[in-house]
C-alpha cells in the first residue's frame, strides 16, 4: 500500500496534489451550477477560447495563465456582446465564438515554431509544473469562488427557478447571469494548468454529475463534487505515475469514469431498492392468497321468503 503512494514523497508530485485538490474545489462548486443551468458548452467554448491568449502569451513572453485570463475574459464579453447586439441565441453567440477563437488560437500556433512542447502543455495540461505561486494563485481562485457562489446563492437559485419570479422578487437575474459567467471562466481559467483547454470540461462536468444522484441540495452536491474532483486528481496522479500516462488526461479520465460509476451504483441502488419494496410487500400479498382467504363465504341457510297465496 506504502509503495502505491510512494508518488507524493516527491515535492513537485504533493504540489500537484494540492493544486489539483484546489481546482476540484472550485470546479466542484461552479460545475454543479454548470449542470443545473445547462452550461457546458459554454465551458467548453471558454476552454477553447482561451487558446489565442495562451498562445499569444507565448509568443510575447508572458505568463500563458495571464494569456488564458484575458482571453477567457475577452470571451465571455463578446458571447454577451454578440447575443445583444446582433439578436441571436444563446448557443449561436457561443458556436460562432467558440470557432473563431479556436481558429484565431490555431493561426497563431501555426505561425509559430517554437510550439512543439507548449502545444502539449497548452492542450493537456502540466500539472506537475505547478509551483508554490501557483498554489496560492489557486486558494485565492477557491476563496473568491466560494465567497462568490455563497454571496449570489439565492439569486441564483432564483434565477435558475424562474427568472421572471427572480425579476419580480428584485433578485436582478441579469446579473446573476453575468457573475455566474464570470464564476465559469475562473473555473476554466484555474483548471487550465491542471488538464488544459481541451479536458477542463472534464473537470467541471464531470464531478457534478457524479455527485447528483446521491443528494438532494445544492450546497451537498458542491461537497461531495469537489470531493470527487479530489478523488480524480489523486487516481490520475498516481495513475500517471505508475503507468506512464499524461498526468491532465489521466485526470480527467479518472473523473469521467467516477462520473460513470455513479451512475452505475445508482442503478444498482434503485434495483435493490425496488426488490426490497417487492419483497416487503409480498407477505400481505400471499396472506391474501391463503386457504382462510380463498375460502368462501357460506350462503344463508334462511329459507327463502314466499309471498302467500291469496
Amino acid at each position: 500500500m506504502l509503495l502505491i503512494f510512494e508518488p507524493f514523497t516527491a515535492d513537485f508530485v504533493l504540489r500537484a496534489l494540492i493544486g489539483g485538490a484546489l481546482v476540484a474545489l472550485v470546479c466542484g462548486v461552479v460545475g454543479t451550477w454548470v449542470v443545473i443551468r445547462g452550461m457546458a458548452f459554454l465551458g467548453e467554448a471558454l476552454g477553447h477560447g482561451m487558446l489565442p491568449g495562451v498562445a499569444l502569451a507565448t509568443v510575447i513572453g508572458l505568463p500563458t495563465t495571464f494569456g488564458a485570463a484575458v482571453s477567457a475574459i475577452a470571451m465571455s464579453v463578446l458571447i454577451g456582446w454578440v447575443q445583444r447586439r446582433g439578436r441571436l441565441s444563446y448557443d449561436t453567440s457561443i458556436g460562432l465564438l467558440f470557432v473563431a477563437m479556436l481558429s484565431l488560437g490555431v493561426i497563431i500556433v501555426s505561425h509559430s515554431r517554437s510550439f512543439a512542447t507548449d502545444a502539449t502543455a497548452m492542450l493537456f495540461g502540466d500539472i506537475l509544473a505547478i509551483t508554490t505561486a501557483d498554489l496560492w494563485l489557486l486558494a485565492g481562485a477557491a476563496v473568491v469562488t466560494v465567497g462568490v457562489a455563497a454571496g449570489f446563492h439565492r439569486r441564483f437559485v432564483a434565477a435558475a427557478f424562474d427568472q421572471r419570479i427572480a425579476a419580480t422578487l428584485g433578485l436582478r437575474p441579469q446579473l446573476a447571469q453575468i457573475v455566474l459567467v464570470g464564476l465559469v471562466t475562473l473555473a476554466v481559467v484555474s483548471s487550465y494548468q491542471a488538464v488544459g483547454s481541451l479536458l477542463v470540461v472534464g473537470l467541471l462536468l464531470a464531478p457534478a454529475v457524479a455527485a447528483t444522484p446521491w443528494t438532494r441540495s445544492i450546497a451537498t452536491r458542491m461537497v461531495l463534487a469537489t470531493a470527487v474532483g479530489a478523488c480524480a486528481v489523486l487516481i490520475g496522479l498516481l495513475a500517471s505515475w505508475h503507468f506512464g500516462t499524461a498526468a491532465g488526461a489521466s485526470i480527467a479520465g479518472s473523473a469521467i469514469a467516477l462520473a460513470a460509476l455513479s451512475g452505475l451504483l445508482m442503478r444498482i441502488a434503485t434495483g435493490l431498492r425496488r426488490a426490497r419494496h417487492a419483497t416487503s410487500a409480498s407477505p400481505s400479498a400471499a396472506g391474501d392468497a391463503s386457504p382462510v382467504a380463498r375460502t368462501p363465504t357460506p350462503r344463508s341457510t334462511a329459507l327463502p321468503r314466499t309471498t302467500p297465496l291469496s
